[in-house]
Order: structure tokens, then C-alpha cells, then sequence
């Protein structure tokens, strides 16, 4: 027999850490190959992880509500049969080195050290930065003890229970001649027991709140405007949904045309299909849509329609549709919402006319769609001006200024709406 190192298994590119919700198995526990071990959750999706074997469970290495690395060793399991290909590095008895091991922390090995202000700050940090009242600049100071120096949770409460000077808990006026020094912290919020509702935060609502915080600091926002005549796209949606859905077994949405329309525009202007990495932009050849989603729980959360460039309307229709079903069932699967270069938000499924949309990091542009209102207009025919009802629609992109300026954010807004107004009445389902 052999015993085998379980580690926390990749989830996305852009994923390196995960939560312990839960284990399904203790110490002792037979278990079989593919049977979960453990429940986690990211700040996308909560996940579970199976066994890699046959075998008994030695040794737990982590415990609920741990936030352990991508790589890290979280379990030992006696195999009794045969094991995965992928799971043979894992063996305790060859190579202990492989794969990062978690760190620990105490107050012997507190540090603090030069800000540095390219720190990577998980969503899960800047959450707990928020609560306890640190500024960035702070959290930055710390030197981390995760892989490459990451700055981890047990960092930041290490730090929080060994500072000399916390900061005030009220914000105080400081007469200095450089303004970056100013502090400032939360205001204590004042309720009435037995009176207000006091109600925590879900986790996922926690992390949301943590990932629209680190955007809006990381990412300089810009927002540009344009109202778009939608009246040949509705006409055309209402004349062709239900022969749509009679040929290909797909509701025909607003959405599919949205997603078709933003993609046919990155087509033309590649460098919103972008991210920061320092000082480098990285431009994305895949066209991947992720669509804000809201779950039943009330959370958003943004499962994604992949390769958009190469489909043609059925096709995106059809992710669409079973994107939309799995986040209402809550059965989106991790890879479902992972990988997105560009994010619609559809502000106008709730009535809104318009919406300022948070920067899907570590994307540089967010668009979002406002409601289809009709209206009277002034319009311009054969027989000069005039007033007709038309369905108008306001679309709104949010941009990362660091990369894309006016020119580019404004040219790519306005071919989204010039590919929504150009609709025939001709054209083929």
C-alpha cells in the first residue's frame, strides 16, 4: 500500500485559493475513487473535491472555513487500489517538494515590511481589510506568507493582532503636506438592538463584496454613454421567436442578440478584449461573454458563453439558455464560469434606464444593457422629419482608463449600438 498525498485541485485560471465549507469524511473513513472528500467554495462557485483512490483517510490537514492554496496538500489516504494518472505525483513517498505546502503563521513570525503597492490583495483579504478597518496601503505592508510572497488571511489577522497603533476608530483630521497620507476609517455604524434587523452577510455575498471592492481599486472607472434605436431588433425578435424556437428548440432572448452584437464589435475593436498584468496587457484572441446572472439567493454571479466568435446565433442562443436554467437551478458547473474576457449586465431586466457596472476583473470593460422603453421620436424618411413611436434602449460601458481611453471605449460603444440598430427585417433564422 501507498499513501497519497490529496491536494486542493486547480479551479480557473484566475482562482488560487478556496475555503473549506466542509468535510464529507474524517480520519479513518473508507473511501472510493471518485467519492467527495470535501466541500470548497471560491469567490465564484462552491466546488467539491473526490478522492483520488481507493483507501482510507490518514491524516486532515485543514479544517471548515480554512483558506487553503491551489496545490496545497489537504488530505493523506492509504490507497487500496488502483490510482488516478493525475494523482501519482502526489505520493508521499517520492517527493514531498511537489506542489506548495500550506504556510503556517504565528506572532514569532509577524512582519511588516515596504508597501508594495503591485501586492496582488485576494477579494477574501480586501473583505477582511474592510472589517478591520485597514487602508490598502497597509495590507500591503505585510509581508505574506503564501506562494511568491502572497499576502494570505492568516497574514492579515496575524498582523491586525500583533499592530502597536491600530487605527482610529473614528477618522481624525491630520494637517500633513502630502494628501496620500491621509487615513481614513469606516464610521461605526449605530443601531438600535431589538429594533433594526441586523443580518450577516451570505459568504458569497462577502466575497461579492470583496471582488466589487478590489475592482474599483484597482481599475480607474470611466463610464461613456449612448442610446441606441432598437425598433428592427425588437420587430424582428417578436416576428421570428416562435418559428426560432419551432426550427431549433431554443427561446430566442434578448440576449443571445446582445451577446452577438458585443462580439461582432470586440471583432472590429480587439483591445477591449483585454486585461492588466503590471505594466503588460495581455489581448485575448478567445471572445469568451460572461453575462451577469441573478441566483435565486439573490447574489449575482457570471457564468460564461465561451468562444462567442465562432458561433453562430443558434449556438449562442443555446449557451445562453442552458447558462441562464443552471444558475437558476444553482447547477452552473466551475469551468461555466470561468475564463471570461468581456461582461454584459443587463441592468434593464429590472427596470433600470441605465447603470454604472462594475469592471469584471481582471477584464478592462463591463457594458451594460438599460431598459427598452418605447417612445415618440423624431426620425428622418423619405418625406423628411418626423414623429414616430420607437423602442429605445441606453447602453452604458464602464472602462479601465489605465488601457483603454475615450477614443476606444467610445468607438467600441457606439458599433455595439450600431450593430443592435442594424437589424433587416429580411433576415434569416
Amino acid at each position: 500500500m501507498s499513501l497519497i498525498e490529496v491536494t486542493l485541485p486547480k479551479m480557473g485560471e484566475s482562482i488560487s485559493e478556496a475555503t473549506v465549507l466542509n468535510w464529507l469524511k474524517q480520519v479513518g473513513d473508507t473511501v472510493e475513487a471518485d467519492e467527495t472528500l470535501l466541500e470548497v467554495a471560491t469567490d465564484k462557485v462552491d466546488s467539491e473535491v473526490p478522492s483520488p483512490c481507493d483507501g482510507i483517510i490518514k491524516e486532515i490537514k485543514c479544517q471548515s472555513q480554512d483558506v487553503i492554496a491551489i496545490g496545497s496538500v489537504i488530505a493523506v489516504i492509504e490507497a487500496t487500489g488502483e490510482v488516478k494518472v493525475s494523482s501519482q505525483k502526489n505520493e508521499t513517498k517520492t517527493d514531498h517538494k511537489k506542489g506548495p505546502k500550506p504556510s503556517k503563521s504565528n506572532k514569532s513570525e509577524f512582519k511588516l515590511g515596504t508597501q508594495d503597492p503591485d501586492a496582488f490583495l485576494s477579494p477574501l483579504v480586501v473583505s477582511i481589510a474592510q472589517k478591520e478597518g485597514l487602508t490598502i496601503e497597509e495590507v500591503q505592508s505585510i509581508i505574506g506568507t503564501g506562494t511568491e510572497g502572497r499576502i494570505r488571511k492568516s497574514d492579515v489577522m496575524n498582523y491586525v493582532k500583533n499592530r502597536k497603533y491600530p487605527l482610529p476608530s473614528k477618522p481624525q483630521t491630520q494637517v500633513v503636506s502630502n494628501p496620500n497620507l491621509f487615513n481614513y476609517s469606516a464610521p461605526q455604524v449605530q443601531y438600535t438592538e431589538g429594533h433594526d434587523v441586523i443580518e450577516e452577510m451570505d459568504r458569497m455575498r462577502q466575497m461579492i463584496a470583496g471582488h466589487m471592492v478590489y475592482s474599483k481599486q484597482t481599475s480607474p472607472h470611466v463610464t461613456a454613454y449612448v442610446e441606441a434605436d432598437v425598433t428592427e431588433m425588437v420587430n424582428w425578435r417578436n416576428a421570428n421567436k416562435v418559428a426560432f424556437q419551432e426550427k431549433y428548440g431554443e427561446r430566442l432572448t434578448f440576449t443571445p442578440l446582445f451577446v452577438e452584437a458585443v462580439t461582432n464589435a470586440i471583432k472590429d475593436y480587439p483591445g477591449i478584449n483585454a486585461s492588466v498584468d503590471g505594466t503588460k496587457v495581455v489581448l485575448r484572441k478567445d471572445i469568451n461573454i460572461g453575462m451577469a446572472t441573478a441566483l435565486p439567493s439573490g447574489n449575482l454571479i457570471v457564468p460564461v458563453v465561451k468562444d462567442s466568435a465562432n458561433k453562430d446565433l443558434v449556438g449562442i442562443a443555446k449557451d445562453v439558455n442552458h447558462l441562464a436554467n443552471s444558475a437558476r437551478e444553482n447547477k452552473l458547473k466551475p469551468e461555466e464560469i470561468q475564463g471570461s474576457t468581456f461582461t454584459i449586465s443587463n441592468v434593464g431586466t429590472f427596470g433600470s434606464i441605465m447603470g454604472t457596472p462594475i469592471i469584471n476583473q481582471p477584464e478592462v470593460a463591463i457594458l451594460a444593457l438599460g431598459i427598452i422603453k418605447k417612445r415618440a421620436e423624431v426620425i428622418t424618411t423619405d418625406k423628411g422629419d418626423e414623429i414616430a413611436i420607437r423602442s429605445m434602449m441606453y447602453l452604458s460601458l464602464s472602462f479601465d482608463h489605465r488601457v483603454v481611453d475615450g477614443y476606444l471605449g467610445g468607438s467600441f460603444l457606439r458599433r455595439v449600438a450600431d450593430n443592435l440598430e442594424a437589424f433587416s427585417a429580411q433576415r434569416a433564422i
